[in-house]
């Protein structure tokens, strides 16, 4: 056996009993890989700042993968900063605009639940994008989800059909972005845990690498059209110097 399948028997088995560890099969963790992926990459789209992702669960059971901002650490122990979502919700209700007051001043916090509840929407769809089957139920996302819709809609019905609207929007905002969340997940599955400026790193080099790639092809596809057209040049020259009489050979006096 060579150093290389050495190398290869050892990571395989370093990250086996890492799965055993926190009690995860591969398939799992795949998922869970590509569902923090879709978080993060639906906040960068969104243009909201990252403070890291992890695919390593609690020690405590909270989570077994989290996206956080730039704010919170609750990846390393600390979740002080992080509010309890449906509770913050309860007290914020209380001070949205009612039946006609103006709305002006509650503007951002409409948006905010807008892009969070995208946000939160769009880790199961990327899972339906890169995955068989239906993503397995994030209960912590359903409730914020849910928390936050209560927020600006007046009804289960349509906080039900905003929801909708903002799966849609996910899945809109993702699908072109396919092989940067899978690029992303790849490097989750590795490193386990990023900071927001490494996921931007990972975002950044795989962006490059697609725009190179393109360039490549698009540059092939140009060689072959300038190839194409100089044997439809020679074949139309052979063609135009063998349709051309021929001179009668000079007489003989």
């Amino acid at each position: 056996m060579n150093d290389d399948n050495m190398s290869f028997d050892d990571e395989h088995d370093e990250y086996d009993d890492l799965l055993t560890e926190i009690g995860r099969t591969e398939d799992e963790d795949e998922r869970i890989a590509i569902h923090e992926a879709g978080h993060a990459v639906a906040a960068r789209l969104l243009g909201k700042p990252l403070g890291g992702a992890t695919v390593n669960p609690d020690q405590n059971g909270k989570y077994g993968g989290l996206v956080w901002g730039p704010r919170h650490s609750v990846a390393f122990g600390s979740d002080d900063d992080a509010a309890d979502v449906p509770e913050l919700c309860d007290n914020l209700r209380k001070l949205m605009p009612q039946d006609g007051e103006a709305r002006g001043d509650a503007a951002d916090m409409y948006l905010h639940v807008l892009d969070r509840c995208i946000e939160l929407a769009a880790a199961s769809v990327a899972e339906r994008m890169l995955l068989p089957g239906e993503p397995a139920p994030s209960v912590s996302d359903v409730e914020q989800a849910v928390a936050l819709a209560s927020l600006v809609c007046k009804s289960a019905e349509a906080a039900e059909r905003f929801l909708a609207f903002c799966e849609q929007q996910a899945h809109d905002l993702l699908r072109p972005h396919g092989p940067i969340i899978m690029a992303l997940s790849i490097v989750l599955k590795i490193r386990r845990t990023l900071t927001g400026a490494e996921i931007d790193d990972v975002i950044a080099t795989t962006v490059a690498g697609l725009r190179l790639a393109a360039e490549r092809r698009r540059r092939a596809e140009w060689r072959k059209g300038e190839l194409a057209a100089k044997r439809f040049r020679a074949t139309c020259d052979h063609a135009d110097t063998a349709a051309l009489p021929r001179s009668a050979p000079d007489r003989m006096v």
